[in-house]
């Protein structure tokens, strides 16, 4: 009934896991989602520190971080995933101001004149039987032994100790696709929780890699099942209030069938002021 993708990334086995209904509407028929401001608000401040690492690592201060910061928020000013939050003037300078304190806390989390980095925004895909897994690191770096690290800005809040290990899954993602393309298991992967300072840090084993390729193999089935079955069912938690596609979810009385129609034109871009 519906075309089966041939990859998957870490958000999106972690979406058809959330909710095989949301998954549908985004993944499956592609039906483009509104920007959510602390969603465009860490693409923001990736763009900076990605700016900041392509500086020589001696001109990595916080001076050049500004100007990094100055030529991120001119490129986002015209771009739809700022446009379309539609903010007023008060609002848009509160999110650049938050923008610029989480650019800040990172300089007190430490030295970007220290880290060898390889790798800035990293494209990376590797094959599993039929299915192409990929992603997208934030920084590929060397420690001190030479060996690959790792890490994932969050500019949210760190999770407490119930969901922690689930946050670091998509990072051990990571790690599989290191040692699938570069032949070298990261000695370690870290998120690096802007807003409050924390780094979470683990070890990469044989058993968590392959824990990976088997949990996404049998998602992918999952979702391979649905495809053909037309059988995405909506999965109700706490993510449903903020939730774009709610207006067609059957959970809450919606008609799926007319979401590929009706959401574009509610969601269109609105042009820059």
């Amino acid at each position: 009934m519906y075309p089966v993708p041939t990859s998957m990334s870490p958000s999106r086995v972690e979406a058809f896991t959330a909710c095989p209904m949301a998954f549908r509407f985004a993944s499956i028929e592609k039906i483009p989602e509104p920007p959510s401001a602390h969603m465009t608000k860490g693409s923001l401040v990736h763009r900076v520190l990605e700016l900041l690492y392509m500086q020589p690592a001696t001109a990595r201060t916080i001076q050049s971080a500004a100007q990094a910061f100055e030529q991120a928020v001119s490129e986002y000013q015209l771009d739809p995933e700022f446009t379309m939050l539609a903010l007023d003037p008060a609002q848009e300078q509160a999110f650049f101001d938050d923008c610029w304190s989480l650019t800040q806390a990172y300089f007190a989390m430490e030295d970007p004149a220290l880290v060898r980095e390889i790798g800035l925004e990293l494209r990376l895909e590797a094959q599993v039987g039929d299915l192409t897994l990929r992603g997208i690191i934030d920084r590929l770096e060397l420690d001190a032994d030479g060996k690959l690290v790792v890490t994932d800005y969050k500019t949210g809040r760190a999770p407490g100790l119930k969901y922690e290990q689930s946050r670091l899954a998509g990072v051990h993602f990571y790690s599989f696709l290191c040692e699938a393309v570069f032949g070298q298991r990261p000695a370690a992967i870290r998120l690096m929780y802007l807003r409050t300072g924390e780094t979470i840090t683990a070890t990469p084993s044989a058993q968590s890699v392959k824990f990976i390729t088997t949990r996404t193999t049998a998602v992918w089935k999952a979702v391979e099942k649905a495809c053909q079955t037309g059988n995405f069912r909506p999965r109700e938690g706490a993510l449903c209030g903020s939730c774009a596609f709610q207006p067609w979810c059957p959970a809450f009385g919606g008609d799926p069938s007319l979401a590929a129609v009706e959401a574009p034109l509610r969601f269109r871009p609105m042009a820059p002021a």
